[in-house]
């Protein structure tokens, strides 16, 4: 693949750095600190554009936090930037390494891909399911172990080299990268980037070299459906030599398994050969907090927020019956909806 080149000069440029200052800016803009750079944009973008020419830039201290992870139940720690100037910068790095990064991605790698995020996902492994029974009797389920901890900077600049021919732009991915050292932050916006493109070599291997017809992968996790057991054992046993390869490893719970007798339990939902239905940690979530909120007052706008996005998971599965029992007599979706219509409306007016 041809290696790209210029890139460094249209990160630094001004207009560039002021799109990435509104993007990501984004969610956050009720913040003093980031009311403060959007306010006087001209001379934050200034003062960016002054350490990326003069090579200046040195990455913040990290704030660290441990959260429990609701969807997974794992642990994970949190390595959050400063807004000012890293995150920024980060945008605008990405702001014109995203072309680059989308180019040669396989096309059902979800998660952290704009447009591929869960829902994407779950469509795709239904309409596996539903159009061909015969290669997709049995389910190969894996994950890497601690995977962004794990990613090696030396390896993954290596592959940056061989795709980016921009020594000022190696530079400064190399700053990022370098920030942390153990693997890639789970907090930085170019964490998520740079692990899809880790594993992009992966996902052509298993496609192209093992010629698997059926393959997804969520970040780091990786679902294979096939029609034979003995040959998702052998794939697995390659998979597992190639990852060595990269100095990972792949977690010893994996599980080959007929979907005859059992589900798919992949992002958020438990997939049956005829059927669909939440995970039971999901659904049991959803319940309690749809009675946590029946209980209110009044309903804020990170209720109706919860709600419509618990909606957007109910309805792409058959929790009709789920729906009526738990949330119908609960809550409004429409109510909730209109809770949010009218908070964007008073935030467009505010930042207009």
């Amino acid at each position: 693949m041809k290696r790209i080149g210029y890139i460094y000069g249209k990160i630094c440029t001004i207009d560039n750095i002021k799109v990435a200052i509104m993007r990501s800016s984004l969610g956050k803009r009720d913040k003093q600190f980031v009311q403060y750079v959007i306010k006087n944009i001209d001379d934050c973008a200034g003062k960016i554009q002054k350490m990326l020419v003069e090579k200046s830039h040195i990455p913040s201290p990290y704030t660290i936090k441990t959260i429990q992870d609701e969807s997974s139940n794992k642990e994970r720690t949190i390595y959050k930037p400063r807004y000012f100037p890293d995150q920024i910068i980060h945008w605008a790095l990405m702001l014109q390494l995203h072309d680059l990064f989308m180019h040669g991605m396989y096309e059902y790698t979800c998660g952290s891909v704009p447009m591929r995020g869960t829902s994407y996902g779950q469509k795709i492994i239904r309409k596996w399911l539903d159009k061909d029974h015969k290669d997709t009797k049995y389910c190969l389920k894996m994950d890497i172990a601690k995977f962004y901890p794990s990613i090696s900077g030396e390896i993954l600049k290596a592959m940056l080299r061989n795709r980016i021919k921009d020594n000022d732009c190696l530079w400064l991915l190399g700053v990022i990268i370098d920030s942390n050292s153990k693997g890639l932050p789970i907090g930085n916006y170019t964490s998520q980037w740079l692990s899809n493109f880790f594993l992009q070599g992966l996902d052509h291997y298993i496609k192209e070299t093992l010629f698997v017809k059926y393959y997804i992968r969520y970040v780091d996790d990786l679902v294979i459906l096939g029609g034979n057991k003995r040959t998702l054992h052998q794939v697995r046993k390659l998979i597992d030599e190639y990852l060595i390869t990269l100095k990972l490893k792949m977690k010893q719970d994996w599980q080959i398994f007929p979907l005859s007798s059992r589900a798919i339990d992949f992002l958020g939902l438990r997939f049956f050969r005829y059927k669909t239905i939440l995970r039971k940690r999901n659904a049991l979530r959803i319940r309690r907090r749809m009675v946590k909120i029946s209980k209110k007052k009044r309903m804020t706008q990170q209720d109706a927020c919860a709600i419509v996005s618990y909606w957007g998971w109910i309805k792409r599965c058959n929790s009709y019956h789920f729906y009526n029992k738990y949330v119908k007599p609960n809550v409004d979706i429409d109510f909730a909806k209109s809770i949010i219509s009218k908070y964007a409306k008073e935030s467009l007016r505010k930042n207009s």
